[in-house]
């Protein structure tokens, strides 16, 4: 290491317990960029939802506008402030997949549902 990493002030605290030891917190000096980034996106897919709630448009597709643009928030939010961007590939597909087969769930009981629906 550099002369300069230990000159630099460590962010973190002292346990308290018998130990009483230094934990270095994860600081990261970008991490408010990246919070005012997020909120500006999940800001803008919510704008947009609430937007296309107010234009006339056919029932199904709204229905299926707002499944995809909460999908779409839903996998940000985890992306982001759960880490999961940042965790390996076999991972992400453990948590993954049993999400895309509980959307396929979903859709497939909308599917259904509408078809009992029309022939009801």
């Amino acid at each position: 290491m550099s002369n300069d990493m230990h000159n630099q002030p460590k962010h973190g605290y002292y346990t308290g317990d018998i130990h009483n030891q230094f934990v270095e917190e994860h600081y990261d000096p970008k991490s408010k960029k990246i919070i005012w980034r997020t909120f500006w996106i999940l800001l803008i897919a919510t704008i947009v939802e609430v937007a296309i709630a107010f234009i006339p448009v056919h029932k199904e597709i709204l229905q299926w506008t707002f499944v995809a643009l909460t999908i779409f928030k839903s996998a940000y939010i985890v992306g982001v402030f759960m880490h999961l961007g940042k965790e390996k590939k076999s991972m992400q597909y453990s948590i993954l997949l049993p999400f895309v087969l509980i959307v396929y769930l979903i859709v497939l009981c909308l599917i259904e549902g509408m078809y009992l629906h029309n022939i009801g």
